[in-house]
């Protein structure tokens, strides 16, 4: 991909739950975690990929026919697609009668997301919105994402992004440069237990959030507390231990939920957190306030 190209799998306008004022969320491809309840499974990889709705499937097995790279099979009475044989073409979503397949992920130009992003100006000056940067991880797409901040400056917009800080601190240190807020996700105090949940250890992480906070930058670190993860009470007085050792003050925490359950499904793909109950505000009260004791504003 070229530097003015990156792989998008949403536009979302009129958010007001990813930074300051009215914003629009870019969201793009790629993670270098494979957190256990990641809620966006389709976004992991840097590609396009496709999912099966079986409720919209009518069983006519079309798709598998007009795929030119046998990608798509049956198995276990189940529509699947293989990522590693599907480029993105189409076929089988475009020619599909009951509409049971869905395409995530497409490339997009600094100028195609800037022309959707920029239709909303008058909103974002109004509330001091602007756009922010999700996914997965733009850090996955390092030089996309920093043409993409540098023309949303150019426009005089609020920048803002959504990481796990898991890149190398001179990739992590340009990409930020651009940005006016960061929201920071920090998962999980100790670095095996982060390995076991993400598939990565958390030096770099918190090496980053420091580098950032260091920086002067608008840094919220955001924990998403997850059941028979992190949601112990010596979990919260760790996290509120290393949030402070990195210069924070405070901090959003991020009750688990399973509003991304049935794209693993639709993936064909097992999920770890299955019927696990989801979390409410008012069942992390006792959490929240073991963050307060220590010095950590904590809300959610």
């Amino acid at each position: 991909m070229a530097k003015d190209s990156g792989i998008v799998f949403n536009i979302q306008k009129f958010s007001v739950n990813d930074g300051p004022g009215i914003r629009t969320v870019v969201f793009l491809k790629g993670c270098p975690l494979r957190c256990r309840w990641c809620a966006n499974p389709e976004s992991q990889l840097v590609r396009a990929e496709i999912l099966w709705d079986e409720k919209k499937c009518i069983g006519c097995h079309h798709c598998i026919e007009v795929c030119p790279h046998q990608a798509v099979s049956l198995k276990d009475g189940k529509i699947t697609v293989d990522s590693s044989k599907c480029d993105g073409c189409g076929k089988c979503f475009h020619e599909c009668p009951g509409k049971a397949l869905k395409n995530e992920g497409e490339l997009k130009t600094i100028q195609e997301v800037m022309d959707v992003v920029m239709q909303d100006l008058p909103f974002y000056e109004e509330s001091g919105g602007g756009i922010t940067l999700s996914g997965a991880e733009m850090l996955a797409q390092p030089e996309f994402a920093i043409q993409l901040l540098r023309a949303a400056k150019e426009n005089g917009l609020h920048t803002c992004c959504e990481t796990t800080g898991f890149a190398r601190q001179e990739v992590f240190a340009s990409v930020i440069e651009n940005l006016d807020t960061i929201l920071f996700d920090v998962k999980h105090w100790n670095s095996d237990k982060h390995k076991d949940g993400t598939a990565v250890g958390n030096e770099l992480i918190l090496a980053n959030l420091k580098y950032a906070i260091g920086q002067g930058k608008d840094v919220l670190p955001r924990i998403p507390v997850i059941p028979g993860f992190n949601d112990s009470m010596e979990d919260a007085v760790n996290l509120a231990r290393i949030i402070k050792d990195a210069g924070g003050t405070r901090c959003q925490l991020l009750p688990f939920h399973q509003f991304g359950e049935n794209k693993y499904d639709q993936l064909g793909r097992e999920y770890a957190y299955k019927d696990v109950t989801a979390y409410h505000r008012e069942d992390l009260e006792d959490y929240r306030h073991v963050f307060i004791e220590n010095g950590i504003e904590a809300f959610f």
